[in-house]
């Protein structure tokens, strides 16, 4: 995964923003494409430093020393969405009444 990596010297807040746009761009056969509306996202995130759920998040300086200064941006923003949850009782519920009709096939055989 290839990145971004901008450096302020007189950066006043602090924080880093982490910007993960390894999602947004337009597969192309030798190489990938970032439309202007990527690129339009990319640099408004950055210009506000907002935070985005699963793409921008700003992170203290004792955060990322307390991870080594690892700047990995898969440390700070994850990508994966949650899993559904299971309602187990529904589930359960389900498999039971599949059962009782397997149970009734099967002595009509």
């Amino acid at each position: 995964m290839n990145g971004i990596l901008v450096l302020k010297k007189c950066k006043k807040p602090d924080d880093v923003l982490f910007i993960n746009a390894a999602l947004h761009f337009v597969k192309g056969k030798r190489q990938n494409q970032l439309t202007d509306e990527h690129i339009d996202r990319i640099i408004g995130t950055y210009q506000k430093r907002k935070e985005q759920e699963r793409y921008s998040r700003r992170v203290g300086m004792k955060e990322i020393a307390e991870n080594d200064f690892n700047l990995n941006i898969s440390r700070y923003i994850s990508t994966a969405e949650a899993e559904a949850e299971i309602d187990l009782a529904a589930t359960h519920a389900e498999l039971v009444r599949i059962d009782g009709e397997i149970r009734k096939r099967e002595s009509l055989i």
